[in-house]
């Protein structure tokens, strides 16, 4: 596919940028054993993630993709799980391969990098500041950041127009259903990584990579 019209890459961060599952499913887990429940397996508390830590702590209580905790048990468990995760950002996350060096690239071709996550912003720009990701982004938009999240095209568009570019030359990078949907209702290109937390041949994005560093090549212009 060619990219050469893009004039500016969004990032996800959660199974894009960096593999945080380990973090989060330990901030989880405290977060159960000081509600007096049992621990659930890594595994179980990945295929919860994706849609913000308010949304996690309601699936991590009630183990269930699409149900609710009771709203005084969410809010104990919101307040300990935020507070533990603060403290354990990086205790266990890592970077995935080729991003570092993706990004460098990226840059040196002074495109502009943005940072689309669902995770709330506070949690999101001190995780990429400890991991040296951080000067990388001319822009981080979290999931409490605007009124709206993924998979809206708000973040999008909000970052389109920060940038003054038509969102059709922008393309989003993640992968998750979210990252994909949001970028479709925006009007810009949907790229997946084939390493994330979804399976990336049911995503239905326009284009799959197996590291953020074969962006480069692809939206080479010489």
């Amino acid at each position: 596919m060619n990219l050469k019209h893009i004039q500016a890459v969004a990032f996800d961060l959660d199974g894009t940028l960096v593999d945080s599952i380990p973090d989060l499913a330990a901030a989880a887990n405290a977060m159960r054993e000081h509600l007096g429940l049992p621990p659930l397996d890594a595994e179980r508390i990945k295929s919860h993630v994706g849609d913000g830590i308010a949304s996690l702590v309601h699936r991590a209580i009630t183990d269930e993709r699409h149900a609710e905790a009771d709203g005084p048990l969410w809010e104990r468990g919101y307040r300990f799980f935020v507070q533990h995760y603060r403290g354990h950002l990086c205790d266990l996350t890592t970077v995935y391969a080729g991003v570092r060096d993706g990004l460098g690239l990226l840059r040196a071709r002074k495109l502009p990098l943005v940072l689309i996550t669902n995770k709330s912003e506070r949690l999101a720009v001190p995780l990429v500041e400890e991991l040296g990701l951080r000067d990388h982004f001319s822009l981080i938009l979290g999931g409490d950041t605007l009124a709206e999240k993924k998979p809206s095209a708000l973040p999008l568009l909000h970052a389109c127009q920060v940038l003054g570019i038509a969102p059709k030359e922008l393309a989003m990078v993640g992968d998750s259903p979210n990252d994909v949907a949001a970028a479709r209702a925006a009007g810009s290109v949907a790229i997946a990584v084939s390493y994330g937390y979804a399976d990336a041949a049911t995503l239905g994005a326009d284009l799959t990579i197996g590291s953020v560093a074969e962006l480069y090549d692809l939206m080479k212009n010489d």
